[in-house]
């Protein structure tokens, strides 16, 4: 099994491996150019977007600064606005449906680390070994259509966002939010439903 097989199905996989290096090269320098782009040069920026993510609906707007790890893990939909400084960790994929609004600050991510210390660290570790010193997995995670995700919110890996949900501003979102809902805090919760739901 290809690291890459291991990283997209949520294995502990070897993160500098020479894919996953080729990918962050190629990004980077698609982000060089992207973040340098004047606001109105809207043509060229929607071709370094084709270029950088796995796929993008119409009306994409995504604001610079922009960070992404690997970019070919992004799938955007239609009619999309992602405001500044926003940072997406996409090891595994996400998923953006149609009809969002992600506003300024926000930060995706898809890899992580196991929580217990003996787990995490690399057993035998060496730098002879060509291995991480510590274990990584990655997780997708799915944001659907009609969503908007309020500023400085940190969407962590493996968590699914309903359809038609509002994330407040500076939540942390650690686990699957339902549709039709209206989630905040740290560790978000569900606080209402709205969209005619109860």
């Amino acid at each position: 099994m290809t690291e890459l097989v291991k990283c997209m199905t949520g294995e502990y996989y070897n993160c500098h491996d020479q894919i996953f290096l080729e990918y962050k090269a190629n990004v980077r320098k698609l982000l060089s150019v992207y973040n340098s782009l004047h606001y109105d040069r809207e043509t060229e920026k929607r071709e370094i977007l084709e270029k950088m993510f796995g796929s993008v609906g119409d009306n994409v707007s995504v604001g610079t600064p922009f960070i992404c790890d690997y970019g070919c893990n992004i799938y955007v939909g239609n009619n999309i606005s992602i405001n500044m400084n926003c940072t997406f960790v996409d090891c595994n994929k996400i998923i953006i449906g149609n009809n969002v609004l992600i506003a300024s600050n926000v930060q995706i991510y898809t890899a992580t680390h196991p929580v217990e210390l003996n787990e995490r660290l690399t057993p035998n570790w060496s730098e002879e070994s060509g291995e991480y010193f510590c274990r990584t997995y990655a997780l997708p995670v799915h944001v659907g259509d009609g969503c908007w995700i309020g500023g400085g919110a940190i969407i962590l890996p493996g968590v699914k966002i309903g359809n038609g949900c509002v994330i407040g501003a500076g939540s942390v979102v650690t686990k699957d939010v339902p549709a039709n809902s209206v989630a905040v805090g740290n560790p978000c919760r569900v606080i209402k439903k709205i969209n005619g739901e109860v």
